[in-house]
């Protein structure tokens, strides 16, 4: 079964990882689903040991940042940003 999700990204982000996946012949729609599957496989115990940063550093400048934050803040920032 297929579902929508939204998610919202910086600009050049979005871009490079859409020139990425068109490079690899694929969509970013199935690029982003197999991250996805990556994470979701069971392999990984947090996102540290997630290889991710090396695809991260092909798509966007700098080095990867992981931010922890809470259900509240995340739900506060999403509903904040709606407005």
């Amino acid at each position: 079964m297929e579902a929508k999700l939204t998610l919202y990204f910086n600009q050049d982000v979005i871009e490079k990882a859409k020139k990425f996946a068109a490079d690899n012949n694929t969509s970013l729609s199935r690029l982003t689903e197999f991250l996805y599957r990556q994470i979701t496989s069971g392999s990984y115990k947090s996102i540290e040991d997630f290889p991710v940063s090396d695809w991260v550093n092909q798509v966007a400048e700098g080095e990867a940042v992981y931010k922890r934050r809470s259900r509240k803040s995340l739900k506060d920032e999403f509903f904040n940003h709606a407005k």
